[in-house]
């Protein structure tokens, strides 16, 4: 018992740090690999007849997703902040919906959309590490820092 406390605490400083240390980028790409995970373990507590824990996991994946609704810039890119709040109503629902009917085929289907946004944010960090360039024989990173 008190190892898997202990474990337990050493996973959530672990992630605290994590947080702590990562760019607005990454900080969106954790959120979509919790959700992700999230939606797991629903699904396996669905094949295990595990009613709280699919409740629990769909409902902080709804929690994750509503997060990354409120934190779109339409500021910064109107119309595809006006289509990934429509997607992510639309998940919200779907995942309403699988916890109502206990459906894994549902919970699949969001994995699905999810894992296209997420690879779509980490094309998006790779395009940025890529696009570091030398500029007057520096170094210069994607975000323009003088890398020394």
């Amino acid at each position: 018992m008190i190892q898997n406390g202990a474990l337990q605490q050493y996973r959530q400083i672990g992630a605290q740090s994590a947080v702590t240390a990562a760019d607005p980028h990454r900080l969106i790409q954790m959120l979509l690999e919790g959700a992700l995970e999230k939606i797991t373990v629903a699904r396996g507590a669905i094949a295990r007849n595990d009613i709280t824990q699919k409740g629990v996991n769909i409902g902080e994946a709804i929690d994750i997703v509503s997060g990354l609704q409120a934190s779109l810039n339409r500021e910064l890119g109107a119309e595809i902040a006006d289509n990934l709040d429509r997607l992510y109503d639309y998940i919200v629902g779907r995942l309403l919906e699988a916890n109502l009917r206990n459906d894994v085929a549902i919970l699949e289907e969001i994995a699905c959309l999810l894992g296209e946004i997420k690879q779509g944010w980490e094309a998006i960090s790779t395009m940025n590490t890529s696009i570091a360039v030398q500029e007057g024989g520096k170094a210069v990173s994607s975000s323009g820092i003088n890398p020394r």
